[in-house]
């Protein structure tokens, strides 16, 4: 027997499922349309039982701990006896739709209002904004030509009835913000849309795939050619967008596997042929540009999942090589597009679970679980949004036996729950502040052999508390102020709630009902701020049909003392020992909250916010990840240079513009507020642009790197004098064709090269192939001017010469020199004096005066920078030498 239940405007709903004569049992879910936050980059691989991850022995359990336990007094007793209402409903006739107004005080069966109509099990129910309900019937495809739905806008008190003109393959996805524009997908693989909630629908496009609603109205989604077929498992699919609801379309990429959107960010991957791995690629301006992500490629057996994401950051797990169970996760700078490695040998199953958990009661807490070289799961947490991970402190009321190697916690998570060692996750709310309550086992390792106990924690994760003995659901309720708990049966029946008043300290146990019945889960409204909990379940009845039971536990009655200012302390998240002036910053920001007492038995209302108050910290390293190319050293805070990128330049193709990466291998978390205190060297030089791709309007799009009209072969060339700082001199060979571009290019002169030096700089490269043939730097300011005349007079006809100035050009620089170079096409040389920065392309052998060449003097009233011009930057193309 199954059950689900939703709540949403001050109403609960509640959709039941039984067997019916003739008729196989209906079950509906009601749940609010998420996007996927587990965006698996590949089709699904073969199921592996992953079982055998655990460590199985016999049965053991946990470290003992003690449980406060209070009894309840008769008058309590009594007050909770007098308001719990229990509600019973038979189900021998198929779905029944069930539906409150008074929190579960009464139910009233709305299913006439459906007319009866049986409503489908793997997606009958989708909620949106505000009080917007779709069911879907479950009708036979064969002799209907579309699927039929029931529309409500006011919770489900009332309902209209709409033919659809196809069959949906999966639920109707609601906008973000406007309830009235819905997308779905029919079996046929047309993509949908309806901008009247569901009573108009036209047809945007065949052969779609996936698709996702981004920011504002647009909306992308995946599809194949025309008569493709299987596209998606060859990575053969366009991504395609619409600005304007289906009135006109964009191809934002082809050969793309598939996509996602989360946060502000799009995200796809690239395989151009079976043969190939996948690259990401990711955007932040809703696909006008993106850019390829540093990242490890992927092959068709592997997978890339986006764990979770915001505006700020991304966090993204890549699958190793082969079935090992685990991948490394990554974190995302504020673009989307430098990755950082954050933790090795992450765990993900092989049915693409992991047990990766945003604790949302603390700012910047996350939760895993790694699957050591041991063979063993332990739980690694984050305090500073995957910066560092460590293990978690054994509980205080925890003492671990003598012969355990090394004694922490380990939570049990979706991995745990899909294998039925436990019922629930890690559970926390952002009204309940610090507050996590979770199933884990205390030793050296996660293991199935041992019986989970229930853990909290008040702190966001820093200390932990034994706090019920054996597997639970458990509920947070009151803001925090209010813990339940109904101990798992796995074959018995239930009729025991528990519940806490000092986050989990002590417990109290209540006897709701006289007659037990098989549990199927708990339900509050409004959430979280709720004083009182649905329990749902079901009695099986002699005539062999189950009566559905709902009990409903009013605890304002007993908790009915509203908190005052009293009650409230002020609590400094991130909070530990010995930290000085840096104890509970996190993230750049020192944060107090205003959380209720453990001793206060009052309640905090529907109406409570959470208060705190917030001060700025100074930056230390642990404020910055470790970035491309560079990893944390074991057991400190220092960023080194990976040996693999060791003596390489790192460059990356950013929104549009050409990077090298001059770093000293730290970059800020996002989201980091911190200021002054530790401050690392950090540049980002831009020397080629454009690269990467930008949209177009269909598959083909024509691309032009020049401003030259008519096509042909062509020299491109670029440098960038920066005073007193860095030079960068590069040759770009390109054939400008009809439709695509070419790009042969090589960086001739910068300083992770370390070929650049005081006064003139010059890159030679041949005029008619492109290739480089030599660079070489002069020192005007301490050396002799006759070395760079030898060099002048030796280069061959032909040439093409590109000069560059770096600190002072002109001391040494003679009339002899200065005439060589006007030689060469320059028109500027004979004006170059102390300190001005100069560049310029020419050749020998010109005929006439270089277009290319620039010159600012250096003058204390122009001057940029203290002592030094701004800088020059020039980029064109000049014409491939013909004999």
């Amino acid at each position: 027997m199954m059950w689900r239940a939703v709540v949403l405007g001050g109403v609960l709903l509640l959709l039941v499922g039984a067997q019916g004569r003739g008729r196989r049992k209906r079950t509906v879910t009601f749940h609010r349309t998420q996007q996927d936050e587990s965006w698996a980059q590949t089709r699904a691989r073969p199921g592996r039982d992953t079982s055998g991850l655990f460590r199985t022995s016999k049965s053991i359990h946990n470290p003992s701990f003690t449980s406060c336990r209070v009894p309840l007094t008769p008058a309590e007793h009594k007050i909770l006896d007098d308001n719990t209402h229990e509600t019973g409903f038979n189900g021998d006739d198929g779905s029944h739709v069930v539906l409150t107004t008074d929190y579960g005080k009464s139910f009233h069966d709305i299913s006439q209002q459906i007319n009866n109509t049986f409503i489908r099990e793997e997606f009958g129910v989708s909620v949106g904004p505000g009080n917007s309900v779709i069911l879907t019937a479950d009708i036979p495809v064969l002799n209907n030509p579309g699927g039929i739905i029931f529309t409500s806008v006011d919770a489900g008190a009332t309902f209209k009835f709409i033919q659809l003109p196809f069959h949906l393959a999966q639920p109707i996805t609601y906008h973000f913000f406007n309830p009235d524009y819905l997308v779905a997908l029919s079996i046929d693989g047309s993509l949908w849309l309806s901008l009247d909630f569901g009573a108009e629908w036209a047809k945007l496009h065949d052969g779609v795939q996936t698709f996702s609603w981004g920011a504002g109205i647009n909306l992308f989604f995946s599809c194949s050619r025309v008569d493709a077929v299987e596209a998606d498992e060859r990575g053969d699919l366009l991504l395609k967008r619409t600005q304007d609801l289906g009135k006109t379309f964009a191809t934002i990429h082809e050969d793309i596997y598939s996509f996602g959107y989360i946060g502000a960010f799009l995200f796809f991957s690239v395989m151009e042929d079976s043969r190939s791995p996948r690259v990401m690629y990711f955007s932040s301006d809703q696909g006008d540009t993106f850019s390829q992500a540093l990242l490890p490629s992927a092959s068709t057996e592997q997978f890339y999942s986006i764990l979770d994401g915001d505006e700020d950051m991304l966090f993204l797990h890549v699958d190793n090589p082969g079935d090992t169970y685990f991948g490394t996760m990554y974190t995302s700078d504020d673009r989307g597009i430098l990755f950082f490695k954050s933790l090795e040998r992450h765990l993900f199953d092989g049915h693409r679970r992991s047990d990766f958990t945003n604790i949302t009661s603390l700012r910047g807490v996350y939760l895993t679980n790694k699957l050591d070289e041991d063979g063993r799961i332990r739980s690694v947490i984050s305090f500073n949004r995957g910066g560092m991970w460590q293990q978690l402190n054994k509980p205080e009321n925890v003492d671990c036996e003598d012969k355990t190697r090394k004694c922490n916690l380990h939570i049990h998570g979706e991995h745990s729950r899909n294998n039925r060692i436990v019922p629930m996750v890690a559970l926390s709310e952002p009204t309940a502040v610090g507050l996590v309550i979770a199933h884990g086992t205390v030793g050296d390792s996660l293991s199935s052999s041992q019986h989970p106990d229930v853990f909290v924690s008040s702190d966001g994760g820093y200390n932990w508390r034994g706090t019920l003995r054996g597997p639970h659901h458990y509920s947070i309720l009151d803001s925090g102020g209010l813990l339940v708990a109904v101990e798992t049966q796995r074959e018995g029946q239930v009729k025991t709630i528990k519940f806490s008043t000092d986050e989990g300290q002590c417990w109290r146990s209540y006897n709701f009902t006289e007659q037990p019945f098989y549990f199927a889960g708990l339900a509050s409204e409004p959430g979280t701020k709720a004083t009182s909990v649905s329990v749902w379940g079901f009695r099986p009845e002699e005539d062999g049909q189950p009566m559905w039971v709902a009990v409903t536990i009013e605890f304002q009655s007993l908790i009915n003392r509203e908190c005052n200012d009293q009650d409230y302390e002020e609590w400094m998240a991130h909070s530990a020992q010995g930290l000085g002036d840096k104890n509970g910053c996190v993230l750049g920001v020192k944060e107090i909250y205003r959380r209720l007492k453990k001793q206060s038995v009052c309640r905090n209302g529907r109406n409570y916010m959470v208060s705190k108050k917030q001060s700025p910290c100074l930056c230390t390293r642990e404020d910055y990840l470790c970035d491309y190319g560079f990893y944390r050293h074991v057991n400190t805070s220092e960023c080194v240079r990976q040996p693999s990128t060791a003596n390489k330049t790192l460059e990356t193709c950013l929104n549009g513009e050409e990077d090298e990466l001059l770093t000293s291998g730290y970059r800020k978390v996002p989201s980091n507020k911190c200021g002054g205190g530790f401050t690392p060297t950090h540049t980002a030089q831009t020397v080629i642009r454009p690269c990467g791709i930008q949209p177009s309007p269909g598959p083909h799009s024509s691309t032009q790197v020049t401003h030259f009209d008519t096509p042909g072969e062509r020299l491109v060339l670029i440098l960038v004098c920066v005073g007193a700082g860095v030079i960068i001199l590069i040759v770009t060979a390109s054939a400008v064709l009809a439709v695509r571009r070419v790009v042969y290019r090589n960086r001739l002169m910068s300083g992770v090269k370390n070929n650049v030096g005081r006064g003139i700089n010059i890159a030679l490269v041949n005029g008619r192939t492109g290739e480089p043939i030599k660079t070489e730097f002069f020192d005007m300011w301490a050396g002799d001017v006759a070395p760079l005349i030898k060099f002048l007079k030796e280069i061959e006809d032909g040439t093409v010469v590109m000069m560059a100035s770096f600190d002072d050009t002109s001391t040494k620089l003679n009339d002899e020199a200065r005439k060589l170079i006007t030689d060469l096409g320059s028109s500027l040389i004979t004006n170059v004096g102390f300190r001005d920065n100069w560049i310029f392309v020419g050749g020998k052998g010109i005929k006439t005066k270089s277009p290319f060449e620039h010159h600012i003097k250096n003058s204390a009233d122009t001057n940029k920078f203290d002592g030094w011009p701004e800088v020059l930057e020039m980029e064109g193309c000049i014409p491939q030498r013909q004999d």
